[in-house]
Parts: C-alpha cells; sequence; structure tokens
C-alpha cells in the first residue's frame, strides 16, 4: 500500500510538472505577442483606415484591456480551441495548424525511422572498430551532417537528383496531375494516396518524400551517430564489460547484450530531441522542397507579419516539445531499473 502511494504521488507530481510547464510555455507565448512591435489592427484595417474604424477594431480584438485581462480571456478563448483568425490567409489558425502539421509530422517521423536506425548502428560499428578506417569514414561522413547548411545542401540535391538525373519528383508533396484529385482525408499524403486507390500517384508521393527525408535523415544520423559512438565507448570502460572480456565474450557480443541496455536512456533522449528538433526545426527544408507544414506555414507568417499565427504555431511546437520530452522521460524510467 505505501508503494502505491508513492507511486501516485509521483504521477500527480509529474502530471503539475506538466501542467506548470505548459501554462508557462502559454504565459511566454502570450508575452512574446503582446511585445511584438506589429500592430495587429493595421494589418485588418489597412493604413488607410478612420481612427474610429481602428479604435472599433482594436475594441473587437480586446487590445484596448490591461494584459492580465487579455491573456484570461486568451486561455479561455484557447480553451474552446480558438487561436484567431490568420491575417495572411483569413482562416482560423487552427484550422490552418491542422492542415499543415501533418506533412510536418509525416516528414519527421519518417527522417526519425531512417536517421535513428542507421545512426544507431552506425554508431555502435564505430564504437565496435574504434580508430579504424571505418570509423574515420563514418565520423567524417556525420561532421558533415553537423556542419553543412541544409538549405545549401536541399538545392544540391534538387539540382543533382531532379533537375539532371531526374531521379525524383520535385518540390511539393504531389505533382500537379493529382493535387486535386486525391482527398485529403488524414493530411498524410502517403496514407491519403493509398486509400484513394490510386497506386501511381502513391508513387509519386513517395517520388516527393524521398529527398526531404533523406534530408532530415542525414542530419539526424549525424547528431545520432555521434552520441551513440560516445556512449558506447565510455560504457565499455566500465568493470563490467571488463568483466564479460574475461569471460570470452566477443566486443559485438558485448556492445549488443551488455552496453546497448545500457545505454538505451541515453538513446531515448537523444532520438527524441532529434525528433522534436526536426518537427520545430524543419523551416528550411520545407522551403527549399516547397513542403507545406508548419515551418513552411510560420516563415510565411513572419514575412506577413502575421503575430496571431505566429503564436498559433509557436504554442503548437511547444507543446509538442513538452509532450514529446516527458513522454521520453517516462519512457526512459519505465526502461531503465536505474532510473527508477
Amino acid at each position: 500500500m505505501p508503494q502505491f502511494s508513492t507511486h501516485v504521488t509521483r504521477v500527480l507530481q509529474g502530471l503539475l510538472t506538466l501542467l506548470l510547464t505548459l501554462f508557462g510555455l502559454l504565459l511566454v507565448t502570450f508575452a512574446l505577442s503582446a511585445l511584438s512591435p506589429v500592430d495587429r489592427v493595421l494589418q485588418i484595417v489597412g493604413d488607410h483606415a478612420s481612427q474610429s474604424t481602428y479604435d472599433q477594431v482594436r475594441h473587437q480584438l480586446g487590445l484596448d484591456r490591461s494584459l492580465p485581462v487579455q491573456f484570461w480571456h486568451y486561455l479561455q478563448n484557447l480553451a474552446h480551441g480558438d487561436l484567431g483568425i490568420a491575417s495572411a490567409t483569413g482562416q482560423p489558425v487552427l484550422h490552418d495548424l491542422l492542415a499543415a502539421f501533418p506533412a510536418t509530422l509525416e516528414l519527421a517521423t519518417l527522417a526519425l525511422v531512417i536517421g535513428a536506425f542507421s545512426g544507431v548502428i552506425a554508431g555502435v560499428l564505430c564504437a565496435r572498430y574504434v580508430g579504424s578506417p571505418l570509423d574515420l569514414a563514418v565520423r567524417t561522413f556525420t561532421l558533415l551532417g553537423n556542419s553543412v547548411p541544409v538549405f545549401w545542401l536541399g538545392l544540391l540535391m534538387l539540382a543533382l537528383f531532379y533537375a539532371k538525373l531526374q531521379w525524383s519528383a520535385g518540390p511539393g508533396r504531389l505533382d500537379d496531375i493529382y493535387q486535386f484529385t486525391v482527398e485529403a482525408k488524414t493530411g498524410f499524403v502517403l496514407i491519403d494516396t493509398w486509400l484513394s486507390g490510386d497506386h501511381e500517384a502513391f508513387k509519386n508521393a513517395l517520388s516527393h518524400l524521398v529527398l526531404p527525408v533523406l534530408l532530415l535523415a542525414y542530419y539526424a544520423l549525424a547528431s545520432i551517430t555521434r552520441l551513440t559512438r560516445s556512449a558506447c565507448l565510455s560504457e565499455m570502460n566500465k568493470e563490467y564489460i571488463l568483466l564479460a572480456r574475461a569471460k570470452g565474450a566477443g566486443e559485438m557480443t558485448i556492445l549488443l547484450r551488455h552496453v546497448l541496455p545500457n545505454i538505451r536512456g541515453t538513446l531515448l533522449t537523444v532520438i527524441a530531441l532529434s525528433w522534436t528538433g526536426m518537427l520545430e526545426g524543419a523551416v528550411l527544408t520545407e522551403t527549399v522542397f516547397s513542403w507545406p507544414g508548419i515551418g513552411r506555414y510560420l516563415t510565411t507568417a513572419l514575412f506577413a507579419g502575421d503575430t496571431t499565427a505566429i503564436m498559433g504555431g509557436t504554442l503548437l511546437i511547444g507543446v509538442c516539445f513538452v509532450l514529446i520530452n516527458n513522454l521520453t522521460d517516462l519512457l526512459v524510467k519505465l526502461t531503465d531499473p536505474r532510473v527508477r
């Protein structure tokens, strides 16, 4: 019974921490919006509107009230799913985000699967053959991934594989011939094209995904490989590894059966950070490949000075970041007895 109450207390503490973090995120997002030099009223009425029209719209938006009152109304509207109207599109921000977020989620998740799988394998091989030509080649390859600007590499990939060799499709999610024939039921282009029964549209969607997914996967692979290698080498200097060697265990057996289970917490954290980084940082990739996701949506809103859309997009990314990190902490505690 005492153990059960301890678990309940920990769960309640975790939920309280999560709620306080989300509240802090809301407060910071609102403060940044309130301190923005962009005049939301002028965006709506224009520069040539009369003072009475300006005052009327300002009153309708609630901007003539004190900041605490504005924040309270913001929380009330948020509880009802109202993030405001985007001046750039004329649509509710929530509608725009629900249309753009699946594209980013699909791109980032596919890139994460490829990058994490390849990165862990490459990191283990580097740790196994440390100092070898393979280790040097992989480290050089990953160093380039951490150094080369993503937009430059994206443009180079488009110029080579799309424009010159024509091995893949170009920017966008689908060719124009399929753009208006496939119904967007889920927002995920691979699922929607598969459900449509048009296999040519599915192949076309897959072809459009190849370059941006490989580009993001390369950057995820670069960081995951280096951290996996470092974690493995650090673990292999411990006494239980020396004992396993003394018992005659091979190096690869030690890595797979002893080292990897003991660094799973580190791997989960690194992979989760890579995922959140791709969800929030795929701006340049989406811009280069004309991918209609959150990054491109926020870029358009930023150039248009649309603070309402920027605020909604920032809030969505922040919520994803908080939830993924808390979920990762929970998974680490469930899978690693040392943390518990």
